[in-house]
């Protein structure tokens, strides 16, 4: 979205003035192809438009004509060490592959995987993470971290473009959310290519969650990034979810459906997490554009969330439901979620 460059990665342009791209990776082995299809097809729903696959062998080659082909985004190629890999994976289908050249081979075989790319329209990212730098850089990287990534990543790009090679992405990642801050700045001002964004090795849901969106939320708000990946341990399915509530809270995706509820104090009577998770729940199976609010009291909860379209506030045993800061009617506590989707459905005619 910010970079002075646009590719077009399988038909998804990403840079220039395209929207912020989600991806994700599968977790499953690629040579399990219905497995691996099952888990795109997941992802791809959550609203990932691009989707990265491991290629450690000469099975997940093979198995990259079947995803490429069946795959309803495009697909993009993980590989390290062994050039031959990327090279297949291009020929197999793959829409972009990522590659760090400081572990790919010389440049005979980086010329190779560049061919390869030429000849398939494919896209390279040229992706730098901390644990993969040169020799010569480390002693860069223990006074200045952020800048080793950036000089590493720069001779990258260079060398590609002294093959006459352009169509590329770039990425450098740090498990630290300041490093990947710095870096992507500062990289952003050396390189015009598009930025793959993210925190790598970010943690667990809900600590990669918070890394993620520190790194991605300051990047994006100050114009760095044109798609970005949240790692997370666990469901792949999840990283693509807190990606779009990150975009969303920067207003730089559709508002989609969102649930806002109070922290609780003292005067809160009602159990109010639960609920609002019941709430979030539904929501989201709605797939509707609507913000909800969840309040635990009954006295300032239409006015604290007049502007949500729907709300909740909640009392001793019973409970307000509100729709654009206006009371509609009181109800018992057990009956507030149904006859609160009875509304949205009564406004939405669903």
């Amino acid at each position: 979205m910010f970079s002075r460059v646009q590719v077009k990665v399988g038909g998804v342009p990403v840079g220039g003035d395209a929207a912020v791209v989600v991806q994700s990776m599968t977790s499953t082995r690629t040579d399990d192809v219905e497995a691996t299809l099952e888990q795109i097809r997941a992802l791809t729903v959550a609203g990932a438009r691009l989707v990265r696959v491991a290629v450690p062998d000469t099975a997940a080659v093979e198995a990259m004509r079947s995803l490429s082909r069946e795959s309803p985004v495009p697909l993009i190629a993980d590989v390290h060490f062994d050039h031959r890999l990327a090279v297949g994976a291009v020929e197999s289908g793959a829409a972009g592959v990522r590659i760090n050249p400081g572990n790919i081979g010389g440049p005979g075989e980086v010329r190779e995987v560049v061919e390869a790319a030429k000849a398939r329209g494919a896209v390279i990212r040229v992706g730098v993470n901390s644990g993969s730098l040169q020799r010569d850089l480390r002693d860069l990287e223990q006074r200045d971290p952020a800048a080793a990534l950036v000089e590493s990543a720069v001779r990258y790009c260079s060398i590609l473009e002294e093959m006459d090679f352009t169509d590329m992405k770039v990425s450098v990642k740090s498990s630290s959310p300041v490093v990947t801050i710095a870096a992507n700045v500062a990289l952003s001002e050396r390189v015009p290519y598009p930025l793959h964004v993210g925190v790598t090795e970010a943690g667990t849901r809900w600590a990669g969650s918070i890394r993620s969106a520190v790194a991605l939320g300051a990047l994006l708000a100050g114009r760095v990034g044109d798609t970005i990946r949240v790692s997370l341990t666990g469901d792949p399915v999840e990283e693509v979810r807190v990606a779009f509530e990150i975009l969303r809270s920067l207003e730089l995706a559709p508002r989609g459906a969102r649930v806002i509820s109070c922290p609780t104090c003292g005067r809160t009577k009602i159990d109010l997490e639960p609920l609002a998770l019941e709430v979030e729940r539904r929501l989201e199976a709605l797939g509707l554009d609507l913000e909800v609010a969840v309040m635990g009291c009954i006295v300032n909860g239409p006015g604290e969330a007049r502007k949500a379209d729907f709300g909740i506030a909640g009392g001793e045993g019973e409970g307000v439901i509100f729709a654009h800061g206006r009371p509609v009617k009181k109800v018992r506590q057990e009956e507030l979620v149904d006859r609160l989707f009875e509304e949205i459905a009564a406004a939405s005619g669903c």
